[in-house]
């Protein structure tokens, strides 16, 4: 590795774009990220390189009344477990070669603006620190609607399984699938996981789901039925059209308490041998009813370039947890490299206030 021949460039432009592109991914008050996990996980640093979640099967009791200078009585403490693993590494890196190179050249021979110059150069910047965000964002998606995030089919290098221990209990089905418009019972099954939480001390606040889940519960007939009978329509239910949006949310909010409604349509892309493939994360047909929308952490450790640096390397350190590089090599040809790498995961905790049903499946 060498320093790069665009260093003036790198000195004046790269702690910018970098410090501008993590502020447009990770959204402001006014406009949240575009990413769930984001808005969702807080960012935790582990001293250790491993991830780790504890939880418990809590239920509340009453304190006691006690005579003046008496001892307390002692309570039970509920069953504990937890989850733990290592911090993978993750990366990715993008070039221009002697072609693009060349192409630059002349550009700049022929009176390009300094700027024009910098986009040529720094083109593939943000691309490498939005590819993890990405990956967080799949890991986290795919872990919250099935309790197991995983990396491999769809991952160029080592096999990544996280398992969130989601408690059995949680898990539910429907009573009939709801792509059967007219015999499922949505809100008879939402109103058993609300019980659960209800009987567990939580309440639920917020569901989400998919567009398979949503589609299909939009054009029950219970849905329907509830919604006119709610405005008073004394009609034919069956020719009601599919619910609107903010009729379901009617619905849901007078008969199972639920304010917010969350549709999940995230796909992301991954290559494997130069071939991209397009991915959805969620798990299809799943619903999660969540009692707090803080589930977790984003989790991740210190790389070993950040404490053994290269030289020649020009670096920048991205939210915390990305190491964006660039550098130039020689071998096999002259190349110009962005680089990423983080050792970062989404780690779900408090998995004893999430439920989970399956709209696809039902319960046994």
């Amino acid at each position: 590795m060498e320093q790069s021949q665009f260093i003036e460039y790198i000195n004046e432009f790269f702690p910018g774009i970098v410090i501008r592109v993590v502020q447009e991914l990770n959204g402001t008050a006014e406009t949240p990220s575009i990413y769930l996990h984001r808005q969702m996980l807080k960012k935790e640093y582990s001293v250790t390189g491993k991830w780790e979640t504890l939880f418990g099967s809590y239920s509340n009791v009453m304190a006691d009344f006690v005579a003046m200078d008496s001892s307390l009585p002692l309570k039970s403490r509920d069953s504990m477990g937890g989850a733990s693993g290592d911090i993978p590494k993750m990366g990715m890196e993008l070039w221009l070669n002697e072609k693009q190179l060349t192409e630059l050249y002349t550009l700049r021979a022929q009176g390009g603006t300094k700027a024009q110059i910098a986009a040529k150069i720094f083109e593939d910047t943000p691309r490498v620190i939005k590819g993890p965000y990405e990956r967080n964002e799949f890991m986290y998606l795919q872990g919250l609607s099935s309790g197991v995030a995983i990396a491999d089919t769809d991952n160029t290098g080592v096999g990544v399984r996280m398992d969130y221990k989601y408690p059995t209990e949680n898990k539910f089905g429907a009573s009939v699938v709801w792509s059967n418009p007219t015999g499922a019972v949505p809100i008879d099954d939402l109103g058993r996981v609300v019980a659960k939480a209800t009987a567990d001390g939580n309440t639920i606040t917020t569901l989400m789901m998919d567009k398979t889940a949503w589609n299909n519960l939009i054009k029950t007939t219970q849905m329907k039925e509830l919604y006119g009978a709610g405005i008073g329509f004394g009609g034919d239910y069956t020719k009601i059209p599919s619910l609107t949006s903010n009729q379901v949310k009617q619905v849901l909010q007078e008969r199972i308490g639920v304010d917010t409604v969350t549709i999940v349509d995230f796909t992301a892309r991954y290559e494997k041998n130069g071939v991209k493939t397009t991915v959805r994360p969620w798990a299809d047909g799943a619903v999660v009813a969540l009692s707090t929308t803080q589930v977790g952490s984003l989790v991740y450790a210190r790389l070993a370039e950040q404490d053994s640096p290269v030289a020649g390397v020009s670096y920048e350190t991205a939210d915390d947890f990305l190491l964006v590089s660039k550098f130039r090599t020689n071998r096999p040809a002259l190349a110009e490299f962005t680089t990423s790498q983080a050792r970062v995961v989404p780690v779900i905790g408090n998995v004893d206030q999430i439920y989970l049903l399956d709209s696809k499946t039902v319960q046994a």
